[in-house]
């Protein structure tokens, strides 16, 4: 089991290195800061599962920290204690006003430290655990899946997905396969920025848009193509206010087996991947969901041809690092994908090589499509 990270930020050596002491004896895994800027730069690589910050500190302060991290989405849902000298009411309800979890004093003791961390730790878990449970249930009876289970089948085409969720619990990535005609595959993944476990409950949210704009397409039986898709689910986001605060990336490709064309667009995501001989990455210069009304969605078709390759993928693959903190990033992709000759089987390829890099360690979800064009 994966030991939990406690990022500490303290200029006060002696202070960092006891706490560091302490919780790494009681079974923590503790990387140590001296400043909040520093930590502000390093916070994403680290992934902790909890900051203990002072405040009161050269630089970058504790306050001003736990302000930048509030407006990074994939930050702002980190547990934050301030580890602080000082006590006063005034100072504490400027910390809790910033939605820090507890206030821990500089004078108690390392075991009242430790303990105090692992209730937090403790309390997001079951926390997690009950909201994972609600929404599985209300995911259930709509008749909602994050990634389903298999595929579909395609005439003249092998498509495979991998779908790894964080620490076991269905997160922020979500796939999607709809069937627009006799000859018409749409795909979609997304992935819901920030939230870690809470996203679960924006991916589900998100997959219902999406699954509305696509009843839209076929009730209004016209060839819509996938940027018109793309914004007819982008308006819908863009107004509702619930979640008018967190956005999403978002690939989708329509495969017509008619005439063999693959389009694609995408909303603030990675570049795919296409092997035809050579590699090269396609990327679509769309807005987020959400982030305005009109996006500025646009189509990019290719013709395709036998022994095609196309990967989706989230950034849960490529930033995943190992432990000497090295990205697994696009360019080892791009080389595994490009010495690859066995392209029916890329995804069973590509987990191999991500396993043996990061030694079974996930930062989170993981999520990754194939989509690859059979020879004739």
């Amino acid at each position: 089991m994966q030991k939990p990270i406690i990022l500490i930020v303290e200029d006060e050596i002696n202070i960092a290195k006891l706490f560091h002491f302490v919780l790494t004896r009681d079974g923590f895994d503790c990387v140590i800061h001296k400043n909040g800027q520093a930590a502000l730069d390093n916070v994403e690589k680290i992934n902790p599962d909890l900051i203990l910050s002072d405040i009161m500190m050269p630089i970058l302060d504790g306050i001003e920290f736990r302000k930048e991290l509030l407006k990074n989405p994939k930050t702002k849902d980190i547990p934050f204690v301030f580890l602080t000298a000082k006590g006063t009411e005034d100072d504490m309800i400027k910390g809790y006003d910033l939605k820090i979890k507890d206030y821990i004093l500089k004078t108690s003791s390392p075991k009242i430290v430790s303990r105090k961390i692992s209730s937090i730790l403790q309390d997001v878990v079951r926390e997690r655990e009950k909201f994972s449970k609600e929404v599985k249930t209300a995911a259930d009876k709509l008749g909602l899946a994050i990634a389903p289970e298999e595929p579909p089948e395609l005439n003249g085409f092998k498509i495979s997905h991998w779908y790894q969720p964080y620490k076991d619990t269905p997160g922020g990535d979500f796939i999607n396969y709809f069937k627009l005609n006799d000859h018409r595959l749409f795909i979609g993944l997304g992935d819901v920025m920030g939230k870690k476990w809470g996203a679960w409950y924006y991916a589900v949210a998100y997959a219902g848009y999406v699954r509305s704009a696509v009843r839209m397409v076929l009730q209004n039986n016209k060839d819509f193509s996938v940027a018109e898709i793309i914004q007819e689910i982008n308006e819908a986001v863009f107004k509702d206010d619930r979640i008018s605060d967190v956005f999403m990336v978002f690939s989708a490709v329509i495969i017509d087996t008619h005439n063999m064309t693959l389009s694609y667009c995408g909303a603030g995501d990675l570049p795919i991947i296409h092997k035809s001989g050579t590699v090269e990455f396609i990327k679509s210069e769309g807005l987020l969901l959400g982030f305005k009304e009109f996006g500025n969605y646009s189509n990019i078709e290719i013709k395709l041809k036998p022994n095609d390759l196309f990967l989706l993928y989230t950034d849960g693959l490529t930033e995943s690092r190992n432990e000497s903190g090295e990205a697994f990033g696009q360019g080892k992709l791009k080389e595994i994908v490009e010495s690859e000759t066995d392209l029916n089987n890329m995804i069973s390829t590509i987990r191999k090589k991500f396993s043996e890099f990061n030694k079974g360690k996930f930062e989170d979800d993981i999520s990754l499509i194939s989509i690859y064009s059979e020879p004739n």
